[in-house]
């Protein structure tokens, strides 16, 4: 953890590679000792081979889970990532495809339960994001690409899961604090991160009868690869510098938060989201 805001960098092509961010983000080194609160549980990630969705995947190991996680092509993060679960005596599925893809949910969710054979927490972190400054010449291809990714990914992963879901299960959504402040310079992405909050309480109140709990975390500034794979030098250079904190958050700062709302420590938290954003106050 550090309390500056990052240094002027920018990666050309996302989602971007942690081996490139200076400085590096804390990710893999997880502050919790584990008390086997998912002990033999069997967990899908989405986006999780680097940022948030790895710290959540090695802190999911670390408390007794199977680990299963969704990439889109950093390899290098993913082998980093698949290494560090097995580290923690789990097995651990890496799985390389765009969540964007409907028929890769599909297989991919086939994948998983024939490893796993049940999914009992499912985490939809997969995301993307793209500044436009005049929104009058925002790019639609890119609007659809983002609600692709971000929306429609959520919606095909979970669909295909729900039926290998027993009762008990936990699934969680990654929403963002633009979800509720907004953002100029994302207006896309905000509406995406929006309609993951809206797709958390809709999605609870229809399987609450399933008695299966679906809750989101919505972060605030975190270092991460899509950070610097998103922004110009300038920007990144004052990221996370204003909230109360005045830094940005790192990945394994927000995997407790993950680890609560699978577990049942949080059984009576449905339709809930959790805001860990370094101080800034938002109408949950």
């Amino acid at each position: 953890m550090t309390d500056k805001t990052p240094p002027p960098q920018h990666q050309e092509k996302q989602p971007g590679h942690e081996k490139q961010m200076q400085p590096q983000p804390k990710v893999r080194d997880i502050p919790l000792k584990g008390s086997d609160r998912l002990e033999g549980k069997k967990a899908l990630i989405t986006g999780g081979d680097s940022g948030i969705g790895a710290a959540a995947a090695v802190a999911f190991a670390r408390e007794g889970a199977d680990v299963a996680f969704i990439y889109l092509n950093e390899g290098d993060d993913a082998e980093r990532t698949r290494k560090a679960i097995e580290g923690e005596g789990a097995h651990c599925v890496a799985l390389a495809g765009d969540v964007g893809d409907r028929t890769f949910c599909k297989r991919a969710v086939e994948q998983v339960v024939e490893a796993f054979g049940q999914i009992d927490v499912l985490v939809n972190n997969a995301g993307e994001q793209h500044v436009c400054k005049d929104f009058a010449q925002i790019d639609l291809d890119t609007v659809e690409q983002t609600f692709r990714t971000n929306v429609f990914g959520a919606f095909a992963i979970t669909r295909y899961a729900l039926p290998h879901m027993p009762e008990g299960s936990a699934i969680i959504n990654s929403t963002s604090v633009t979800a509720y402040r907004g953002s100029g310079g994302l207006v896309d992405y905000a509406s995406t991160k929006g309609a993951l909050a809206a797709f958390t309480r809709s999605l609870a109140t229809h399987l609450a009868p399933r008695k299966i709990r679906v809750n989101g975390v919505a972060p605030g500034p975190v270092w991460t690869p899509l950070i610097p794979a998103s922004f110009d030098e300038d920007k990144v250079d004052q990221f996370g510098g204003d909230n109360l904190m005045g830094r940005p958050g790192q990945p394994n700062e927000l995997a407790a938060s993950y680890v609560f709302l699978a577990s049942q420590d949080a059984s009576f938290y449905t339709g809930q989201v959790l805001h860990p954003n370094g101080g800034e106050i938002v109408n949950a």
